[in-house]
């Protein structure tokens, strides 16, 4: 479950502020897919670091229960001096998961060798993502947040996680940003719009996606 309470969110630009939330009080739907949806830079990736709790709200409450995971495809929170194993290992004691059945499955889902033991700093983009996406699926949760990245690398790489994300399906929802709408179609039960600083929910998807055309004015 996952609540806001008269939560807002800003940021402070060089002349004002951004204001992604103000004063929202609004109560997640459970047990179901949520496809997220709004305009570019209407703050969607900053809405699920707010639900993940890797951002705090400049004021209100976020509670949330059960276990959420990181936005699928971030690596942000990972620290660039350490390698991709030392990484492992830190976020493994933050979850309070079993560390070799993580560090075995990492290895081998993201088919990134002895790279593993190299600085994360060395790494290109898709690395970082292939470490992340493991990682994510390496552990259980509840919620998975997914910010546009679904899969990374080749056909072959792209199928298997495809098979392995699908397979966290059956006993987890998600919560999705996406600007594909066969994607959204595909993984949602019900769409959220972030508009003018407010959050809407639509329990019919085919509704909410075209009130999010209508807003974008782009049919897709």
């Amino acid at each position: 479950m996952i609540e806001f309470v008269q939560v807002s969110k800003h940021y402070k630009l060089s002349r004002g502020y951004r204001t992604i939330l103000e004063q929202v009080s609004f109560k997640f739907p459970e047990h179901k897919n949520i496809g997220i949806l709004g305009m570019n830079g209407a703050g969607k990736s900053t809405l699920l670091r707010l639900i993940a709790g890797s951002e705090p709200p400049d004021s209100g409450k976020i509670l949330r229960t059960g276990r959420f995971s990181w936005p699928l495809g971030f690596g942000g929170g990972f620290n660039p001096n350490l390698s991709g194993e030392e990484n492992l290992r830190f976020v493994c004691r933050i979850y309070n998961a079993e560390l070799h059945q993580v560090l075995d499955y990492v290895r081998e889902f993201s088919e990134l060798g002895n790279a593993l033991t190299e600085p994360m700093r060395t790494y290109s983009n898709g690395m970082r993502a292939r470490l992340a996406f493991g990682l994510s699926l390496a552990i259980d949760f509840d919620v998975y947040l997914i910010d546009e990245v679904m899969a990374v690398g080749d056909p072959v790489f792209k199928k298997k996680s495809k098979a392995a994300f699908e397979a966290r399906r059956q006993t987890a929802n998600l919560i999705m940003v996406s600007h594909d709408m066969r994607t959204i179609r595909d993984y949602s039960d019900v769409i959220i719009i972030l508009n003018n600083h407010e959050l809407s929910i639509f329990e019919d998807v085919e509704s909410g996606i075209k009130i999010y055309e209508g807003l974008s004015g782009v049919k897709r």
